[in-house]
C-alpha cells in the first residue's frame, strides 16, 4: 500500500487488527525484512505495520538532506493516515535512532518502544568521517558498494557460512535500493544525536533486543540502553548477528509477542 506522506510516497503493508505495532527498517534495508514477524504478531492479536523509510524499499526517494526528525515526522504523518494514535514502535538499528528521535519529539504516540540491535549513542569523528566518504563513494559508484560494506557486518559468522540464500536475498534489497535513498541515509545517521543522556528519562515501557554475535551493535550496546531506561526489559538472541529477527525468528519473535501481551497501557 502507499500513501502521501509530507509531500512523497511512503510504501507500507498493514497485517492483523487489534492494538497497532509498527516496526521501523535498519540500514540499508526495508520493511521486507520484517517478514517472519508478520504471522507471530497478528495471530497474537494485534496489527503490525511495516514501512519503506524516505529513500529506501518502494517508497520515493527524493534529494535529500534527510534526518532522524524527517523520518521520524514521516512515520507520525503515516500514524495519522492510518488513524493510529499510538502505537508499541519497534526499530531495528538505523530505524532504532528514528525511534528515539519519536521517544524525545512524539511521545505520546507511544504504547512501548522496542529497541532492536541499535545504539543510543552517536558517531564518533572517525564514524562520521566513514559515513561522509561512504554517501561519496554511493553517488558515485551505486548502491553495490553498501552491498559490499554491509552485508558482511549484518549477519553473525554462522549465518554468513551456512545461510547463503537468505544473505543474498538482503544483498538483493541492498542493490535495488535508490543511491540517493543510501546517501541520505548515511549522512543522516552521521549527524543523529546522542541519546544516552535521554534513557533514564523514558517512560515508555521497554524492551531492548540485542544479538549474540552482532558486530554492527554488538550486545553490550544494547545492554547498555536496558539499564538506562527505567524498567526496561532486555533479550539477547543467541545464534544471530545484526538481523536477528530473520537470523533466528523464533527466539525474536518470542521477545517481541512476550512484551506485547505483557504491556497494561492498551
Amino acid at each position: 500500500m502507499n500513501a502521501i506522506i509530507n509531500g512523497i510516497t511512503l510504501a507500507y503493508d498493514d497485517h492483523g487488527s487489534g492494538p497497532a505495532v509498527v516496526l521501523i527498517h535498519g540500514f540499508p534495508l526495508c520493511r521486507r525484512m520484517w517478514h517472519p514477524q508478520i504471522q507471530a504478531v497478528t495471530e497474537a492479536g494485534f496489527r503490525l505495520v511495516t514501512l519503506d523509510l524516505r529513500g529506501f524499499g518502494e517508497s520515493d526517494a527524493p534529494e535529500g538532506p534527510y534526518s532522524m526528525e524527517l523520518f521520524a515526522d514521516d512515520l507520525a504523518g503515516l500514524l495519522d493516515h492510518l488513524g493510529i494514535e499510538r502505537a508499541v514502535i519497534g526499530g531495528m538499528s538505523m530505524g532504532g535512532y528514528v525511534l528515539f528521535n519519536l521517544v524525545e519529539r512524539h511521545a505520546g504516540r507511544l504504547g512501548g518502544a522496542v529497541f532492536i540491535t541499535t545504539r543510543a549513542t552517536a558517531d564518533d569523528e572517525g564514524g562520521k568521517a566513514r559515513r561522509l566518504q561512504l554517501a561519496q563513494d554511493t553517488m558515485k559508484f551505486g548502491p553495490q558498494v553498501i552491498a559490499d560494506a554491509f552485508v558482511p557486518i549484518l549477519f553473525a559468522e554462522e549465518s554468513l557460512a551456512e545461510r547463503p540464500k537468505l544473505v543474498k536475498e538482503v544483498g538483493g534489497w541492498i542493490v535495488g535500493t535508490d543511491s540517493r535513498g543510501l546517501a541520505g541515509g548515511l549522512l543522516a545517521m552521521r549527524e543523529r544525536k546522542d541519546y544516552s543522556g535521554l534513557l533514564g528519562t523514558i517512560g515508555t515501557p521497554s524492551l531492548a533486543i540485542g544479538a549474540e554475535g552482532d558486530r554492527a551493535a554488538p550486545p553490550e550496546v544494547v545492554r547498555a540502553i536496558a539499564a538506562g531506561i527505567p524498567g526496561c526489559r532486555l533479550k539477547i538472541v543467541t545464534e544471530a548477528g545484526h538481523m536477528a529477527n530473520l537470523e533466528h525468528p523464533g527466539a525474536f519473535n518470542g521477545a517481541l509477542v512476550a512484551f506485547l501481551r505483557e504491556l497494561k497501557s492498551w
